[in-house]
């Protein structure tokens, strides 16, 4: 069974979802049939998304678990269940921890980049269980599988959501709910236009937004749950393998 009938009528939410790989995804899962909640900050760009999809958008700072509720609140009030989630909204650092630390920058970050994820799982999950199961998906990087010492304030937060997806995946599990992570390479989103010009000197290739959103549809219509996707460019998604240490492994 092909996604266009798995997810025909499955309610989903979208946060980050104005742009970037939050819109890419919510276009793929409006063309499967899915009904759509945008999340963002952007309220014209949001908007205009919803408007693009025929889904519905709501304004949040996933930083705070009031609007967490609220947004999931929001689902169900529009479509009378929840099924999907994807934790996306994301903001890049740029300091370290020398001289360039700024403490109120690090909070926003970490605010957004982790708080988003387990704000929005506390608030998604009742949802999804009165839904009778779900899944949840959230962006993680390529950063929170290898070093990155240029931006390491991202790669601690990164790292940690591959730790929630691999340490929450086999407990929820035995509540009907799957809960994975995408680790996408450079991809196309405004987290790269600080680094953009950088990136495109190096020879790097940038990740069609459209390659992640597709990594996160087969993560929502397969079966596996703990596991970390890695997305790089000409090689196909697949489950990052942690050899040698416990956990769900390729």
């Amino acid at each position: 069974m092909g996604a266009e009938k798995e997810l025909e009528g499955k309610a989903a939410l979208v946060t980050g979802g104005a742009s970037g790989l939050g819109l890419a995804t919510a276009r793929a899962l409006a063309t499967a049939g899915a009904q759509v909640l945008i999340v963002d900050l952007d309220e014209e760009g949001g908007r205009t998304a919803a408007e693009e999809l025929g889904g519905s958008f709501f304004a949040a700072d996933v930083s705070s678990l009031e609007e967490n509720l609220a947004m999931v609140a929001e689902a169900e009030r529009l479509f009378g269940r929840l099924d999907l989630v994807y934790l996306n909204a994301g903001v890049s650092s740029g300091f370290g921890l020398d001289e360039s630390f700024d403490p109120e920058q690090y909070r926003k970050v970490m605010g957004v980049n982790l708080d988003g994820v387990v704000f929005g799982t506390h608030a998604a999950l009742p949802a999804l269980e009165r839904s009778g199961g779900g899944a949840i998906v959230a962006t993680a990087s390529l950063a929170g599988l290898t070093a990155v010492p240029f931006d390491p304030v991202y790669a601690a937060n990164k790292h940690a959501v591959v730790g929630l997806a691999r340490s929450l995946g086999p407990g929820l599990a035995e509540r009907g709910i799957r809960f994975n992570a995408v680790c996408p390479g450079f991809a196309e989103s405004k987290i790269i236009e600080p680094i953009r010009e950088g990136i495109e000197q190096s020879g790097t290739p940038i990740i069609p937004a459209e390659e992640v959103g597709a990594a996160v549809m087969e993560l929502f219509t397969g079966g596996m749950t703990g596991e970390c996707w890695f997305v790089q460019a000409g090689r196909p998604a697949a489950n990052f393998a942690f050899r040698g240490v416990p956990g769900p492994r390729a």
